[in-house]
């Protein structure tokens, strides 16, 4: 039986010959935590090669993710859908082995990982949805939800901010069955980090409420050993500071940022190879370590006697085993298609008069208790998200069925928490605070879309309608900047109708994330046929056409501005100008539309259109055309009434009807 020291040699050499044929990539990371890699994975990680989506699975998480060849090196040994050929392609096109690791293309990838500090908070959001899974389904004698979140992170995750939000939150949260394990080897890319990170990492940890183990030998696998056994059964998160070495073996290059993000060298890697007693060519791994490694027995029979857990389980509690498996398969409650069709065709016969939010709000309190696997928070902002609803639970109570999380003035974190709550299963994670704070969590909106992850990102106070804060506080850029993220539908209604319609198309949505976008102020009712109705859906539908359907010009309008549509659309009329209004709740949504479909929305024949919205103008371009105009703001707005507002600012029905009779 081969040593631990060789098991984990194998993952050293691997990341060498894999980082060295890339002509790229980051050997130091890899070298440094192969020893606690290997402890890891060997001794407590609780996985199935054969079954990577294994319910019961422990979770693995590499935060510092540009030492992708750790994870592609252990997946390969103990047995994944990860042959040597993919390790040979480190960093080519189309291989499963990209630079950082990417959950969709990789099995075993539990997240996608690389902007430093957020695989932390994704493996807070798994540990956390770990814990409400738990309260909900185990009964006693079944513990059917027991499984662990362990997490490798480094000196640049703790540096980010991200890390302080999530650890927090994590620390307030008890998630005990959360383990971190910091890469403590002192180099970062620029060299040295006592020029530039000195904090008292351990210290800091303990203050947020962490079971704290210092001290930790990252090369002695005894040492480390004790150390992982020491963070079970703890009420409280673990952080183990395991001091490495980075590059451990290479005795020219090791604890240098030299073998940081850049391949050893031929010279080098031989030299390491004789050092660490690997004769072996590249890529080559005897049998006995592919032996020592291979965890698919081992996996086969844990899963095996879940299963046998989970047979007993559904006999005992049918109805509980039934929902478990929907909700982990992502399948929405029978009916609930059904129930949502029915409360939009309700809103649109009522016609209430309300602020998006509200509608928004609305719509929770409809779907909230057909949805169990629903589950919220807000920024410190739930009062003005209004995205607790009559059903909202908190989940740092006893409630087995909690379902909102007050994630405190976090945006950052808890957007990378929702991601991680997604990619766990059995949740629709959805996460609020202004659209103007998006700013602050636009990279891990960004990582939904990229991984991708079902989570539904909410934000109101969508523009100088929120009045009086002023410029700090009113989004311009905002809605642009969220809608050029690619796979990122973002909806921005503009009545309860198709707030309504809006959330969801958000819920159906399985491939990726959705931002809402909600007003502060109310807005008008718009009457529309069933067929209308449909078509908001498909995200840009004619809402008003004139008599027999001929117009001159487009209005285009999206959430409170098209009513300044509507009623530009009134005062053209009163001029003689047919004018058509198009409200698009979602450009990204229209676009994905059939071609026949947007030409019937906007003909290519009517080259005059204004587009009407309070925010940066150069987005609406691509919409109007160059014999188009576009009403909005490309200046930062001020502190007024948004009434006020809207009037200084000219984005209004009268400067809209302006603009489009000047187009004549």
């Amino acid at each position: 039986m081969p040593s631990r020291t060789e098991l984990a040699n194998a993952i050293r050499a691997l990341a060498m010959d894999a980082v060295e044929t890339a002509k790229s990539g980051h050997p130091g990371m890899p070298m440094g935590m192969a020893d606690i890699a290997e402890v890891l994975w060997n001794d407590f990680l609780r996985h199935n090669p054969a079954n990577p989506k294994w319910a019961n699975r422990d979770r693995f998480v590499l935060s510092n993710g540009h030492g992708s060849m750790l994870i592609y090196a252990l997946l390969h040994l103990s047995g994944y859908d990860l042959p040597i050929d993919e390790l040979k392609r480190f960093r080519q096109l189309h291989s499963k082995t990209a630079g950082h690791p990417e959950a969709s293309e990789t099995p075993g990838v539990e997240t996608t990982t690389g902007p430093l500090g957020q695989g932390l908070a994704n493996a807070v959001g798994m540990a956390l949805a770990e814990k409400v899974l738990a309260a909900r389904f185990n009964r006693e004698g079944f513990r059917v939800v027991d499984h662990a979140t362990y997490v490798f992170l480094g000196d640049g995750c703790l540096m980010e901010g991200i890390s302080h939000e999530a650890a927090s939150l994590a620390g307030t949260l008890k998630l005990g069955k959360l383990t971190a394990i910091w890469d403590d080897n002192g180099i970062s890319i620029d060299g040295e980090v006592h020029g530039w990170f000195t904090d008292d990492t351990p210290a800091r940890f303990e203050a947020y409420g962490w079971n704290v183990i210092r001290g930790v030998d990252g090369h002695d696998p005894a040492a480390i050993a004790a150390a992982l056994a020491g963070s079970r059964g703890s009420d409280r998160p673990t952080l183990i500071c395991a001091r490495t070495i980075i590059g451990y073996g290479a005795p020219n290059k090791q604890g240098k940022e030299a073998c940081h993000g850049a391949p050893l060298g031929k010279d080098e890697i031989a030299i390491t190879r004789d050092r660490i007693g690997w004769p072996h060519a590249p890529f080559v791994v005897p049998p006995e370590i592919y032996a020592g490694w291979d965890a698919r027995t081992r996996g086969a029979e844990l899963e095996s006697a879940w299963d046998a857990v989970f047979a007993r389980y559904r006999a005992a509690h049918p109805d509980l085993a039934a929902e478990f498996e929907r909700r982990l398969a992502g399948d929405l409650p029978e009916g609930f298609a059904a129930a949502a069709d029915a409360w939009i065709g309700k809103l649109q016969a009522e016609g209430p008069v309300v602020a998006s939010r509200k509608a928004s709000q609305m719509a929770l309190d409809a779907f909230g208790p057909l949805l169990p696997e629903l589950i919220g928070g807000s920024a410190d902002l739930a009062g003005s998200n209004l995205t607790i609803w009559k059903g909202s639970k908190d989940v740092n109570s006893d409630d087995a069925s909690a379902n909102y999380v007050h994630y405190g003035v976090r945006e950052f974190g808890m957007s990378a928490i929702a991601n991680g709550l997604a990619l766990h299963g059995g949740f629709i994670p959805y996460d609020a605070t202004f659209l103007v704070f998006s700013d602050y969590a636009r990279n891990a909106v960004r990582m939904s879309a990229l991984i991708p992850t079902h989570a539904i990102h909410v934000y109101t106070h969508d523009s100088i309608g929120l009045g009086e804060d002023g410029p700090t506080h009113q989004p311009v850029e905002h809605l642009a900047s969220l809608r050029y993220i690619p796979n990122n539908p973002v909806w921005r209604p503009c009545d309860a109708v198709e707030s309504a319609v809006a959330w969801k198309a958000a819920i159906e949505r399985r491939d990726g994330p959705s931002c809402l976008v909600f007003s502060r102020q109310n807005l008008a009712h718009q009457a529309r046929t069933a067929d209308q109705v449909a078509d908001i859906a498909r995200g840009g539908y004619v809402l008003s056409d004139p008599p027999e359907a001929k117009f001159d010009l487009i209005l285009i309008g999206t959430g409170s501005e098209v009513e300044v549509a509507m009623q530009a659309m009134r005062i053209l009329a009163d001029r003689g100008i047919a004018a058509r209004v198009v409200s698009m709740p979602s450009t990204n949504v229209f676009d994905m539309q059939p071609v026949e479909y947007r030409e019937g929305v906007l003909p290519s024949w009517c080259r005059k259109r204004v587009a009407v919205e309070a925010g940066v103008t150069d987005f609406w371009r691509k919409y109007v055309g160059l014999d188009g105009t576009v009403v909005g703001l490309d200046r930062f707005g001020a502190s007024a009434p948004a009434d006020a507002l809207y009037r200084y600012f000219g984005i209004t029905a009268d400067h809209v009807a302006d603009a489009a009779a000047a187009l004549r």
